[in-house]
């Protein structure tokens, strides 16, 4: 396993991180756990504004917080200077309950409720990222009857196909449930429609043009789409756009085969883009936000599990199983997702069979690894698998009615715990058994 950040391994063979013996963090809090390197979660975040400082452009790095939203992770992205991307209610109150300044949040999302959009007028957020035409009338309707002016992104669809690792990665496309298409006219004729909006204050477009990208090439188009109609839009409607979003999908190395480059190499293709592409379209270079979630989260991430069950099947596979799966875990089941392990308590051993990771729920489709070369597996054995920041814990469920993990992070030797291991009395605090059932005599 390819060992990121502070991961390293010591001198007793355990898989350390953040100078934390992952067999310890064990006893102490159990398994399955979310593990994160919270130096190196600080480090992509210096890296991408420090990037966009070097340009000499103005810029806001929002941290995508879809990808990992915890109030923990919100205060880390207040400490180092990072704007919040929420897509929900619920993101949006755990930013605000985590303190951070709600004049840094963007709100994203294709289907924003009444109660969202007050929920977040109220608190003052910066921007909403408008989506469609319903949601801009909404927006304006329920803004001028708070007596609010609203600072508003219109998310556009370039066109641009990014390469992504899954095609529901992909949402630059034309064919896309996100924003307005610049091809038909549609993404014209809302800025024309936002600009006549009294209590919206229209600052520019966003675009995403995917996931998990590798190259840089879909960005500089992107670019050079988005400063073509910025000046169609300059020229036919008078309107200049002091901001331009250009989403995230930038990638992490997950297993062997991927080739992310370095955050400054992204940024510096971006922001040269943008100083050829939009050169002369205005008096000022647009500032320039970008929404990075998983490339700064994702590889500072582990999960560790503890081996209970085997199967083999002569000539065909063993499968090992773990205490967690794909509750804590669905990647590899929605998106065939890969993943690299190794034994956390036996990591300076060599490899001596292939297995299969196995997850304890009720679905074959439950497999978090297929083949991995491991020392020979035991019952008790403690597996880690590496770059779960992302997309794991925020999309974890109690299928089951399994309990979700806890999440410690880790760094200069000492564990801290954000999120609490839920408990049974958790995964029945909301049933409620109505009194005409409570009633009812119990068969036998």
């Amino acid at each position: 396993m390819f060992l990121h950040g502070t991961s390293r391994i010591n001198e007793a063979g355990h898989l350390e991180i953040g100078g934390c013996d992952v067999t310890e963090l064990k006893a102490e809090y159990g398994t399955p756990l979310y593990i994160m390197d919270e130096q190196l979660v600080r480090r992509r975040a210096r890296e991408y504004v420090d990037a966009f400082t070097a340009s000499g452009l103005g810029f806001q790095v929002a941290y995508a917080s879809k990808a990992f939203s915890v109030m923990a992770m919100c205060r880390i992205a207040d400490e180092e200077g990072l704007s919040l991307d929420v897509v929900s209610d619920g993101e949006l109150y755990t930013a605000l309950q985590a303190g951070f300044p709600a004049e840094r949040i963007h709100f994203h999302g294709n289907n924003k409720t009444p109660d969202e959009i007050e929920m977040a007028i109220e608190a003052g957020i910066g921007c909403f990222v408008v989506d469609n035409l319903v949601e801009l009338r909404l927006l304006q309707a329920i803004a001028a009857s708070k007596g609010a002016n609203v600072k508003i992104l219109l998310r556009v669809t370039p066109g641009v196909e990014a390469h992504a690792h899954h095609a529901y990665a992909s949402t630059g496309q034309t064919d896309s449930k996100f924003g307005f298409d610049i091809g038909n006219g549609s993404a014209l004729e809302a800025v024309r429609l936002a600009s006549d909006q009294a209590n919206l204050q229209l600052l520019g477009v966003h675009s995403h043009i995917g996931s998990q990208i590798f190259e840089t090439e879909g960005f500089q188009l992107a670019v050079e789409r988005i400063a073509e109609f910025t000046r169609k839009v300059k020229e036919e409607l008078g309107i200049d756009f002091p901001v331009v979003n250009l989403g995230g999908g930038f990638g992490i190395r997950y297993v062997e085969g991927d080739t992310p480059l370095a955050v400054s190499d992204y940024v510096a293709a971006i922001t040269d883009a943008v100083k050829t592409h939009f050169a002369g379209i205005s008096d000022h270079l647009p500032e320039i936000w970008v929404e990075p979630g998983r490339s700064i989260v994702g590889d500072a991430g582990t999960t560790l599990y503890t081996v209970g069950t085997s199967k083999e099947i002569p000539g065909v596979r063993k499968y090992v199983a773990v205490d967690g799966g794909m509750t804590d875990n669905p990647r590899p089941a929605l998106y065939e997702s890969k993943y690299e392990a190794i034994l956390a308590n036996r990591a300076n051993e060599a490899g001596e069979e292939t297995v299969s990771i196995a997850g304890k729920c009720c679905e074959s489709g439950d497999m978090l690894i297929w083949d991995v070369e491991l020392p020979k597996v035991n019952s008790g054995d403690l597996l880690a698998v590496a770059c779960t920041g992302a997309y794991n814990y925020s999309m974890a469920s109690n299928y089951n009615r399994i309990r979700r993990p806890a999440v410690v992070f880790v760094q200069n030797g000492q564990s801290d715990l954000v999120v609490r291991r839920e408990s049974h009395q958790d995964i029945i605090a909301n049933d409620v058994v109505p009194q005409r059932i409570a009633k009812q005599p119990v068969t036998k």
